[in-house]
């Protein structure tokens, strides 16, 4: 009989540390995760974030939509893709920086990781791609030059 309560009290025992465990592994990540990653808590991060998403795309209506189209089709090609989570840090002024991850495995099973990030400018309600696969799917806006401009006459005029 001590040896069934011997065997009783270790599992009791086992039980709890796991439970203290798993309580201070969630502690130590809510306590490193800085209050900028979670946009719900700053109303302007959020606006940041929702306007990257909602942003135009090359060929899709937009980024958000585009993201997760191409997760999507990885699927569909029996391929994985994860898209991580969307992080939004204010820059200066009405300036935010949207950044998310995209990990792609690709046909040999190597993984590929790229950071789409964009620059938000809350009072301009403008978004720029501020890194390469960023401006992958972001369209260039054209450059707006005045048309009325004369074109300037050549310096030494036509040579016959």
């Amino acid at each position: 009989m001590a040896e069934n309560s011997f065997s009783f009290s270790a599992v009791k025992v086992i039980h709890y540390t796991v439970v203290a465990l798993l309580a201070l592994g969630a502690a130590y990540y809510i306590w490193l995760k800085p209050p900028a990653l979670n946009p719900i808590t700053d109303p302007r991060g959020a606006e940041a974030l929702a306007l990257v998403q909602t942003h135009r795309a090359q060929g899709y209506p937009t980024i958000l939509q585009a993201m997760t189209e191409h997760v999507r089709s990885m699927h569909e090609r029996n391929r994985v893709a994860r898209l991580g989570e969307w992080r939004v840090k204010p820059v200066e002024g009405d300036m935010y920086e949207v950044r998310v991850q995209l990990r792609d495995q690709g046909v040999t099973g190597q993984w590929f990781e790229r950071e789409f990030i964009w620059h938000a400018n809350l009072s301009l309600k403008k978004v720029n791609a501020a890194s390469l696969p960023a401006d992958g799917i972001t369209p260039k806006e054209p450059d707006v030059e005045p048309t009325s401009m004369p074109v300037p006459p050549l310096p030494f005029g036509p040579k016959y």
